[in-house]
């Protein structure tokens, strides 16, 4: 019987270790094409193999060239994770802590932040999953709320904010419809 190899059970050939200037060529087409923090770049460079030294000068050459730089990462990874992962600051904290980013480099940029943002990004997904939770009374109906909003990150203080107005608004269309 002839043995035949799909793609799934065809035998690895042994990889060429990667040289250094192979790795930095790599690394530095990774960064122009999107950002990347420190510890990504790390990752990779010990993925491939290399030695501590050559790991050391591929890192500060991308540091130094500011093809990696922490601050710009965290920066825009802060703000994609806010405005289109509607995420809150705790959970975009936890990520940014995954990837090894200090809370000195991070810490100064959630302070720019408004709370307004925070409120405009969680009001309308609240307002949305209101509608999907079945629930035997109001209270439930909270807890499911304020679970679902902590499970993205956001604070029970801004949770609770926008319960209450979420609350005022029905008052407001209740009162609205009273009249006609």
């Amino acid at each position: 019987m002839s043995m035949e190899y799909s793609n799934y059970n065809k035998p690895k050939r042994p990889k060429k270790p990667m040289t250094e200037q192979q790795a930095l060529l790599k690394l530095t087409t990774l960064c122009t094409q999107a950002e990347h923090c420190s510890q990504e770049m790390l990752d990779k460079m010990k993925k491939w193999e290399l030695s501590e030294e050559a790991i050391a000068r591929n890192m500060e050459f991308l540091t130094q060239k500011k093809f990696v730089d922490d601050e710009r990462f965290a920066r825009f990874f802060i703000n994609d994770k806010i405005k289109y992962n509607k995420w809150g600051r705790r959970k975009v904290e936890q990520a940014l802590w995954m990837k090894h980013i200090p809370k000195e480099i991070s810490d100064p940029i959630f302070e720019e932040i408004e709370d307004g943002l925070y409120m405009e990004t969680l009001l309308p997904l609240m307002k949305s999953k209101y509608k999907t939770i079945k629930a035997k009374n109001d209270y439930e109906r909270s807890m499911k709320l304020i679970r679902f909003a902590m499970g993205r990150g956001f604070s029970i203080d801004l949770i609770h904010k926008c319960i209450d107005k979420m609350g005022m608004e029905a008052e407001d269309e209740d009162f609205e419809e009273e009249q006609f």
